[in-house]
């Protein structure tokens, strides 16, 4: 069976700021470009059954910066929706609510169409990815590579790991960056985390 590897998209203007990023589509700074450029090695060589990834701009343009080809969005690959919290700081939500915690206290509804999500609420769109990744996996014809966004795909590492979606919260993910789960006795496990260059 092969491995499922995670790619951080590169650096935009709200992740260097710390801004809470799901729906606006910001595009790549020239740090988060010469990022995924710098991930071709690290994913080249392998041969990949599925390549997915979100179909935010800044996801879709690291998997062809990083020479990934055939990706196909996958909506479920969407960052966590932060509702009212869109654009806004951690450090600006304490000045409101000090103590907050995204993995624990959840996000205020936004405008509409943006409710804002739930730990459970990403963890079952994650489950629903990881469905579509086994089966790839099970045909054996290679790795499964999904490029997408910090908090859902550390929903999807805990999700994987067999861990309740807000155990995510363990899994600190840096830009640009390339994660490897494989199987180790049959049993899920995180092989490498953050790799870079």
């Amino acid at each position: 069976m092969g491995d499922l590897l995670l790619v951080r998209h590169g650096e935009t203007e709200w992740s260097r700021s710390g801004q809470h990023t799901s729906w606006t589509d910001l595009p790549l700074t020239t740090l988060g470009e010469e990022q995924a450029k710098s991930l071709a090695p690290l994913l080249a060589g392998r041969t990949y059954a599925l390549v997915l990834t979100s179909p935010l701009g800044r996801a879709v343009r690291t998997a062809a910066l990083a020479g990934l080809t055939g990706a196909v969005p996958e909506p479920d690959l969407h960052e966590w929706d932060y509702g009212r919290y869109e654009g806004v700081t951690t450090v600006d939500i304490h000045r409101d609510r000090p103590g907050w915690d995204l993995w624990t206290d959840g996000v205020p509804p936004g405008p509409e169409g943006h409710p804002g999500e739930s730990p459970e609420d990403v963890g079952a769109r994650a489950d629903r990815v990881l469905t579509r990744v086994d089966a790839a996996l099970a045909a054996g014809t290679g790795d499964v590579v999904l490029v997408a966004h910090a908090h859902f795909l550390r929903v999807l590492t805990a999700r994987r790991l067999g861990l309740a979606p807000a155990e995510g919260r363990l899994f600190q993910l840096a830009t640009g960056t390339v994660g490897r789960l494989s199987t180790e006795h049959g049993h899920p496990v995180i092989a490498e985390w953050n790799r870079r260059p």
